[in-house]
Parts: C-alpha cells; sequence; structure tokens
C-alpha cells in the first residue's frame, strides 16, 4: 500500500486505487491516469478538486 500526492509517481507504481469518495469507497483496477478518466467520465465537473470553505472564526 502506498499514500501518496505524486501523480507522477502514483501513475507509474499503481495497479489498484481505493479512493475515498462522497459516495464512499471506489476501488478501481488501473493506474492513476486511468483512474482520472474514469473519474472525469462518471463524475463530470465534480471530479475536479475543490478547495474547502472553512467558517470564519470570531470572538
Amino acid at each position: 500500500m502506498v499514500v501518496s500526492h505524486d501523480r507522477w509517481f502514483l501513475d507509474r507504481i499503481a495497479t489498484h486505487i481505493l479512493a475515498f469518495e462522497d459516495e464512499g469507497p471506489v476501488w478501481f483496477d488501473g493506474n492513476y491516469s486511468e483512474f482520472e478518466t474514469y473519474r472525469k467520465k462518471t463524475m463530470g465537473d465534480d471530479a475536479s478538486p475543490k478547495r474547502a470553505k472553512y467558517k470564519k472564526i470570531t470572538n
């Protein structure tokens, strides 16, 4: 098992991907590039990562 944010590294060593999405865990057979293509095909525009919005702290 490898945990990494390095897409180049993951693309070369991954044979399976377990991604934790909003709908729950997703198991995918293939490398990272193939997984990205699959996500864009199934999720459309929602596939691109979004920056989290945090509530401002007030005193």
